[in-house]
């Protein structure tokens, strides 16, 4: 084989991984954004279509819509954002992550941004799997009216059915993910062709002037207007999110290949069609669609919903596991559902708070309605979070002068506060629950960091220095003191956070059963603030004395962190110890609450119950159930 036809076969290996990339991001991270059209344009009429609908009004709300996808999507996150990656990876998360490396004087102020970002993220994963789905069942009172009734049951078993599939992992589904949304955004832009030369002057939305005249002359109204605009754009965050499952460059041509015209072609075909038949503004999405091809519809609305859906499940997971690993919030059971990619995880007790969320969103509002009231605040309060971020990321990352930051991020910044404003105008009807939950979730978030901050302090004030322990008690062994413990065979390893410190567990031993093993191995396990490690980065080894070594080992905030699978690997390096008559010894402490902590009594009390809830270190560790001794101990929190 000549060596231009090999590159020629590479060329051709390669383009069809790009294109099966930018095909399941089409599925996964467009999932969301893409089922916008259902309810968006809908609810932008309703302010203004109390006496009716003027060609300037509806000409005004598609034009808000299409700069809005510009600006926002477009020119914030396809371009700008994705390139701002920590090794690949992209998120609120991932990006605080990144900026805490770099930061000095407002560490606190970045950390706040990013738990607030993560917490309304968290809220979205709650309100998008409702609204979605319910606005596609809703579609059936148009086959029949017979079904009005049946909505509510339909959409609850939908969702319970979506959250109970999850255990099973989402790899096998996902081979679908791409090709259905695909073809549901083939299906919107078709439909927009079908209607667009309906009433050519659709085309005058394209002009920004009509978005700015509309808000001018609507003036209190337009505001409101504004905040159901801003639907077209939910699902944007998931652009960023995912960013390390498909690459930058995949995710860019789906979108301006496929997603951005779809979506365009779609309003404008929605437009138009109410333009000639004003009756249509009451479901103007499903009634572009003839009588035989509504049921389809529907049903492929409903597959494109429950995909949506699952991409911010997905993301929900993701999110979780970075902030445990980042010490955000306490140890949860993480489960691998996949052999060969590690993203594709599941978190039972956030899967299960989700549907509860979910299930109590769907019966409290009962209507998508009412629900595209209540959502909105959390997504553009994620956005002005992370324009606020990506400033600080680009002074410290890639050095631009503070003028050139502001001129290209405050005029962003602007336009989503105006959004935000225009949300927050919902409040009273329905609002308050995405703000009600991210507050719930960053008082979470801060008080497990403000927690373990505290007792990590506490218990370093009683703490003996490790290095003066260990010369200590080697040489009460070697004199055999009378005091000196019973050296016995096997090893000892210690897991603890501060590697600086003789761990409390050691303490224990020595004092309640006098013995000290041949070997003891003082174990650190770090997370990093980048998404992977290599394996040969991620641990380092140090002799202190004869009898102790200490080790730390390093993951990245998206790795599993199999300390089992870590020591094995450390056994192929040369590092001797038998598994078989190794213990692992873990120290439990049993926390009381106290008014002079530092923190108050009910932020104390609800440290206590996430250390409580928290899963035991054994399993998420991984370590050999039957050689894992506890030791406990009282601390004042």
């Amino acid at each position: 084989m000549s060596h231009a036809h090999e590159e020629q076969v590479e060329d051709t290996r390669s383009l069809k991984q790009f294109l099966g990339l930018a095909l399941g991001s089409v599925g996964v991270v467009y999932g969301d954004i893409g089922t916008s059209p259902l309810y968006a344009f809908r609810e932008a009429l309703r302010p203004v279509a109390s006496d009716g609908v003027t060609q300037a009004e509806i000409i005004g709300i598609i034009s808000l819509m299409i700069w809005t996808l510009t600006i926002i999507v477009t020119l914030k996150y396809v371009l700008f954002l994705l390139r701002a990656d920590n090794d690949g990876e992209g998120g609120t998360l991932s990006l605080l992550a990144m900026l805490m490396k770099s930061a000095r004087g407002n560490r606190k102020i970045l950390m706040f941004l990013g738990l607030i970002g993560a917490a309304l993220f968290l809220g979205d994963a709650m309100i998008t799997p409702a609204l979605s789905v319910l606005s596609a069942v809703e579609g059936l009172k148009l086959v029949t009216p017979a079904l009005d009734d049946a909505i509510l049951p339909i959409s609850i078993v939908i969702l319970i059915g979506l959250f109970a599939i999850q255990s099973q992992g989402t790899g096998l589904v996902a081979r679908f993910f791409g090709p259905i949304t695909a073809v549901w955004f083939l299906a919107m832009g078709a439909a927009g062709v079908a209607h667009i030369f309906d009433d050519p002057s659709i085309f005058l939305a394209f002009n920004p002037m009509y978005a700015v005249n509309f808000l001018i002359q609507e003036q209190y109204v337009g505001i409101v207007v504004l905040g159901a605009v801003f639907l077209t754009v939910t699902g944007a965050e998931a652009l960023y999110a995912d960013l390390g499952h498909f690459g930058r460059r995949p995710i860019q041509w789906a979108w301006l290949v496929v997603v951005f015209p779809a979506l365009t072609l779609n309003y404008l075909g929605q437009g138009a069609l109410v333009l000639k038949h004003p009756e249509a503004m009451g479901n103007p999405f499903f009634l572009m669609f003839p009588s035989w091809a509504l049921l389809p519809m529907v049903l492929l609305a409903t597959a494109a919903t429950i995909i949506a859906s699952q991409a911010v499940i997905t993301g929900a997971f993701s999110l979780v596991r970075q902030a445990i690993h980042l010490g955000y919030l306490p140890r949860m059971e993480i489960l691998f559902t996949s052999e060969t990619n590690t993203g594709q995880i599941f978190l039972p007790a956030v899967n299960t708070l989700l549907l509860v969320g979910v299930l109590a969103l769907v019966l409290g509002f009962e209507s998508s309605d009412a629900l595209a009231t209540a959502y909105g605040i959390s997504v553009t309060g994620a956005m002005v979070v992370t324009t606020l971020m990506a400033y600080e990321f680009a002074r410290s990352r890639w050095r631009w002068p503070r003028g050139v930051a502001l001129v290209v991020l405050a005029p962003l910044l602007l336009l989503e506060l105006v959004f935000l404003g225009a949300n927050l105008l919902k409040i009273h009807d329905g609002g308050y629950v995405p703000v009600m939950m991210a507050i719930a979730f960053t008082v979470i978030m801060w008080t497990w960091r403000r927690g373990t901050g505290i007792l990590a302090e506490k218990t370093r004030r009683i703490d003996v220095p490790l290095s003066t322990f260990a010369t200590s008690i080697e040489k009460s062994i070697d004199r055999k003191s009378a005091h000196a413990p019973v050296n016995v065979s096997g090893t000892a390893i210690f897991l603890t956070s501060d590697p600086e410190s003789a761990p409390a567990a050691l303490m224990h031993n020595i004092k309640h059963n006098h013995v000290l093993h041949e070997k003891n191995v003082i174990l650190t396990i770090r997370t990093v603030n980048k998404p992977r490690v290599s394996v040969e980065n991620s641990f380092t080894i140090t002799k202190l004395t004869d009898r102790f070594t200490l080790i730390e080992l390093r993951f990245g905030f998206m790795q599993s962190q199999n300390v089992s699978q870590a020591l094995g690997y450390l056994r192929k390096c040369g590092v001797k110890f038998d598994i078989m008559s190794t213990s692992f010894y873990l120290g439990r402490r049993k926390l009381v609450p106290d008014a002079e902590s530092g923190m108050p009594m009910w932020q104390d009390r609800l440290f206590i119950g996430l250390a409580n809830a928290a899963i035991d270190p054994s399993d998420y560790f991984h370590l050999p159930a039957n050689r894992v001794v506890e030791l406990g101990s009282h601390v004042i929190i």
